[in-house]
């Protein structure tokens, strides 16, 4: 999609309108028939003018749970725009144990038997994602942790498997690619969630005890849930901020040192792809 330019001046920089995605760390899945991460927080947008110094943040993604639950991801941010980082994904086997809010919601883990269920992990703010699923009450062979939210959907609840939330494709990039799916549940004997399009890593299974599937790097998605036994959870992945700009107009100035990017054109616009860090982009 092409985007035009505005005639007003910002510090004697022409002002620039932007289309961007901004994509959250992922939510770390949690431990022991836990439920997946959630998906990092994502928005999109065009038409969006930053000014002529701003600031890049890529959010890192959330450690996975290694007694119950999880850690949430870390935001996004591009200018005054900010991706909330997903929420984690908790553990189970017994009850009181809650997923995490965030950009999408974690999903809360199986209870092997008791009651009642655990919380469900929301997305907080509305509107960058979707809730956790809720993780089912059953012994083995059935005990399964919810799903994580992802950008498209909610996370699946235990008893319809467990899958992380789909994520949202953007083509921003010159190609489509699906960003910020949800970490799948783990479970308990039986099959455990998969992780939803978009890089959410997948739940495990016992036995063995096995961790759940850490989340894409770069694509925002949520770790998987880790088996019962005490597996453990999934790391979610990293996010990115992307955004570009008509090729018409210049390079940017100056970009941070302690940002890693790349930059290619596609459609007759400058696109510029951060992978890692923070610092100031000068326009």
């Amino acid at each position: 999609m092409k985007i035009g330019i505005m005639a007003s001046q910002i510090s004697g920089h022409l002002t620039l309108l932007f289309n961007y995605v901004v994509v959250a760390g992922g939510g770390g899945g949690g431990c022991d028939i836990a439920g997946g991460g959630g998906a990092g927080g994502y928005k999109e947008s065009t038409g969006f003018a930053p000014g002529a110094s701003f600031t890049v943040t890529v959010g890192a993604g959330g450690a996975g749970g290694t007694s119950a639950l999880g850690t949430n991801g870390s935001n996004s941010v591009f200018s005054s725009i900010t991706s909330t980082g997903g929420g984690a994904g908790n553990g189970g086997g017994t009850t009181g144990f809650p997923a995490n809010n965030g950009g999408s919601g974690g999903g809360s883990g199986g209870t092997n038997g008791a009651s009642p269920l655990n919380a469900i992990g929301t997305a907080s703010p509305a509107g960058q994602g979707n809730n956790g699923g809720q993780g089912n009450n059953g012994g083995l062979g059935s005990a399964r942790g919810g799903g994580g939210g992802g950008a498209s959907a909610a996370g699946a609840s235990g008893t319809a498997s467990g899958n992380g939330g789909a994520g949202t494709a953007s083509s921003i990039s010159g190609s489509s690619v699906t960003y910020a799916g949800g970490g799948g549940g783990g479970s308990y004997g039986t099959t455990p969630g998969s992780g939803g399009s978009g890089g959410g890593g997948g739940g495990s299974d016992y036995p063995p005890t096995t961790n759940g599937i850490s989340g894409t790097v770069n694509r925002g998605g949520g770790g998987g849930g880790g088996s019962a036994g005490v597996g453990n959870g999934g790391a979610g992945g990293s996010g990115i901020v992307i955004f570009s700009y008509p090729s018409s107009s210049p390079a940017l100035t100056s970009i941070g040192g302690g940002l890693t990017y790349s930059t290619t054109t596609s459609g007759g616009n400058r696109i510029y792809q951060f992978t890692a860090g923070t610092g100031t982009v000068t326009v």
